[in-house]
């Protein structure tokens, strides 16, 4: 093993949090090489035995969410209330996990058919065998347990490469998941900086890899997967739209906006960053979104960028927003680093940096339209499909605006509420990505189909797949389909 080691720090104090290996490629290729014997114990497992497993590791998790939530405050900076929301939000995804995996993914019947009379056919869903989790530092126990939890849960051994701002969490997890499951690495946890991400990725016994990340490091890692045809699931941000239609609830919306668009500050890649605001509500919804963002303080309700970099991101989207745009709150000056204080413009063009790429920070830019259907075309005009939200008191409007929002999760009246539901699949499309996670979409995410016909009977008067076949049984079956398919639906 390496004897090189990194630090992690805590953003808002720069103390060091904890020492890492910089695992090599070598380190990781030992690391799947295990994780192979463990896939191949864990699947033989009966499902009903995973399941326990896997509730247990969901108590042991539990027992553990204060350590676990402080240690993602330390590194992240992120207040210890929001980071034990997000450990809530690991424990209710793993228990949703183990529960349903073998409902979603085992053995079933299928109906074959009028032509496969003669057939029994059944589905199942089989492990992969070993996964790689690429995981981020924003959410960095939510996220890739997002992943980690529905692979596991699928029969698979996992390998994780946390980021190198948040290793300690990513290691964390892994040491608890040995408590449940001792007696092979069916979850590890390796640690470094991009070449040992980029040493998982490139392994050819990798059966999948989920990555997290930007659009831009997400290419080079399918640039690599694509060297052993590896498939990936890829969640690479978004530029996500709020939608208040004319009709809306201006205090609850004003309220949701805010704290989509400021928790964590802002580093939520579904969180809020493009407001369209119908011109009938305008005015009392800014007045409220101005009030109630006047209160918000960095460092006190949110915490610190995590990652140095993305400061200068942030300070060239807000410099740009405000020399086309009207301040409502904040401005050039708001970036004090580590901290970055509310900002929202409003009238900035669409064609803005600040709207058009992805922020990553607490700053809402908030666009006066004249109804829904313009804020809806607005939206969709981003290369981005994540999220969305839309405020109507309409229900079937809103259910019919949420339909339309380019994304792959669309909340009403709420935000970010797709991500709290575990039956629900999330993911995005264009610049966000593609692939699942969550919900029945997740489990088979990480596993294959497997078909299996076995014929019951020979079909009579029907010899269709031998050399024996005869014009009498190609007629027969050429009726046979056009008894059944060929008269037209008026």
């Amino acid at each position: 093993m390496s004897t090189l080691t990194f630090d992690s720090l805590n953003p808002a104090t720069g103390d060091v949090v904890g020492s890492h290996p910089r695992h090599t490629a070598a380190d990781v290729h030992e690391a799947v090489e295990r994780a192979g014997e463990a896939a191949r114990w864990w699947a033989a497992l009966p499902p009903a035995e995973r399941k326990r497993r896997l509730l247990d590791y969901k108590a042991v998790l539990t027992r553990h969410i204060r350590e676990l939530a402080r240690l993602i405050h330390d590194e992240t900076g992120k207040p210890v209330g929001d980071a034990t929301l997000e450990m809530v939000l690991v424990i209710t995804h793993l228990d949703w996990a183990a529960r349903h995996a073998q409902k979603v993914l085992g053995r079933r019947r299928v109906n074959p058919g009028t032509i496969g009379l003669n057939l029994a056919a059944t589905l199942e869903y089989l492990p992969l065998g070993v996964v790689a989790v690429i995981g981020p530092w924003n959410y960095p126990a939510f996220t890739p347990m997002g992943s980690i939890s529905y692979a596991l849960a699928a029969g698979n051994a996992v390998v994780f490469k946390p980021s190198e701002l948040t290793p300690g969490v990513g290691v964390r997890l892994a040491e608890l998941f040995a408590e449940s499951v001792p007696e092979q690495p069916v979850f590890q946890t390796v640690t470094g900086l991009g070449e040992t991400g980029a040493a998982l990725a490139a392994d050819p016994r990798v059966k999948k890899v989920a990555f997290t990340g930007s659009t831009a490091t997400a290419k080079r890692v399918m640039a690599a997967c694509a060297e052993n045809l590896t498939p990936l699931v890829a969640e690479c941000g978004g530029k996500d739209a709020f939608i208040v239609d004319a009709d809306a609830d201006v205090a609850a919306a004003a309220d949701a906006c805010l704290w989509g668009a400021l928790s964590n500050a802002g580093q939520t890649c579904a969180g809020v960053e493009r407001v369209y605001v119908a011109d009938a509500v305008y005015e009392p919804f800014m007045r409220e979104l101005s009030g109630l963002a006047a209160k918000v303080k960095a460092g006190e309700d949110y915490g610190p960028i995590t990652m140095p970099g993305q400061l200068d991101v942030i300070r060239r989207h807000i410099d740009d927003a405000v020399k086309s745009g009207r301040v409502v709150t904040g401005g050039s000056g708001a970036v004090r680093a580590p901290y970055v204080d509310p900002v929202i413009v409003e009238d900035v063009p669409e064609d803005s940096p600040a709207v058009r790429e992805e922020t990553f920070g607490p700053t809402i830019t908030v666009r006066r339209v004249r109804d829904a259907q313009e804020a809806l075309d607005l939206a969709n005009a981003s290369a981005y499909g994540l999220g969305g939200t839309v405020f109507s008191r309409d229900a079937r409007r809103a259910a019919q605006l949420a339909r339309r929002l380019r994304g792959g999760m669309t909340a009403i009246n709420s935000i970010i509420s797709f991500a709290g539901v575990p039956a629900l699949p999330f993911g995005g499309e264009g610049e966000s990505g593609f692939g699942r996670i969550h919900g029945a979409d997740g489990l088979r995410e990480f596993a294959r189909a497997k078909a299996v016909t076995r014929q019951r009977f020979p079909m009579p008067g029907m010899n269709i797949t031998s050399f024996r076949r005869g014009p009498a049984d190609l007629e027969r079956l050429v009726r046979l389909v056009t008894f059944l398919h060929g008269r037209r639906k008026r």
